[in-house]
């Protein structure tokens, strides 16, 4: 079953944590040039491919015992299962990175937050807001000791946790976090892409409150002027953008937006 997962809503973090192990791997994967070819189709809209590819590398790096790698990977896919939807996976993946991060105890650093982020993300996606709640937490408690506030990894940790707080039922809790994740990117330069989804994100999240808050079309304004700024690069990180932030102009009555922006999107990708 999809839903087994362990640990459950009582994350236990002092499993995770400790000195973390610094031993050298044999015959080490590049990873760097990994990622370079799955960026290759990625931004091209190949991301079937791009999952297929990581699994080949993934099998190459358990057989090399290269557990780095492996995270690495893990990792990495635990955002293409999130595209393709693929539940089964994305959930035997959290139970995997979770299982790393335990034994070579990262969980008190940085990269290891960031993919306890990941995992909590994932869980999220696939019916596990309220476990992925205290993952997050845990993520935001790294951070704040060892980043900078204005730090942008800070907006991606609050966006996806208002994500799980607005599914958990928790609607303060959400509408504070998104804020906050507004608040780090205003402060960032060529942010444009990540406040229009963490805008958007807010029109749903009022929408679901009351469908006639004015503030629905103040956010969704702004995340039309924020796609549209000058000078925003139409590469494919603003075309994976746009097929995030459209359903939600279409489903909130944003019509004329909506097309434009899945044309937008087409042109790119052609383009590539």
């Amino acid at each position: 079953m999809i839903n087994e997962l362990e640990p459950c809503c009582c994350f236990d973090a002092s499993r995770y944590i400790g000195v973390p192990d610094t031993a050298p791997v044999e015959n080490p994967l590049s990873v760097p040039e990994i990622i370079e070819g799955l960026d290759v189709l990625n931004n091209t809209g190949r991301e079937a491919e791009g999952e297929a590819y990581l699994e080949q590398w993934l099998q190459e790096a358990c057989s090399r015992k290269d557990w780095r790698a492996e995270l690495s990977l893990r990792n990495e896919l635990l955002g293409q299962y999130r595209r393709s939807g693929n539940a089964e996976k994305g959930i035997q993946t959290v139970n995997a990175v979770l299982d790393l991060l335990k034994i070579h105890h990262l969980g008190s650093t940085v990269s290891g937050a960031t993919i306890l982020l990941n995992a909590a993300t994932t869980m999220k996606c696939f019916g596990r807001a309220k476990d992925s709640i205290p993952l997050f937490r845990h993520a935001s408690r790294v951070y704040a000791d060892h980043l900078d506030p204005s730090d942008y990894r800070f907006a991606g940790l609050y966006n996806n946790m208002a994500l799980s707080f607005a599914d958990a039922g928790e609607l303060l809790s959400a509408e504070t976090h998104y804020n906050m994740a507004l608040h780090v990117l205003e402060h960032c330069p060529g942010t444009e892409n990540d406040q229009a989804v963490t805008q958007c994100n807010l029109a749903e999240l009022y929408d679901a409150q009351n469908p006639e808050d004015p503030r629905i079309e103040a956010c969704l304004e702004r995340a039309w002027d924020l796609l549209n700024a000058t000078g925003l690069k139409q590469d494919g990180y603003h075309a994976f953008t746009i097929s995030k932030c459209a359903p939600t102009f279409d489903r909130l009555g944003f019509f004329l937006y909506a097309s434009q922006l899945q044309q937008r999107a087409e042109q790119i990708y052609q383009k590539k």
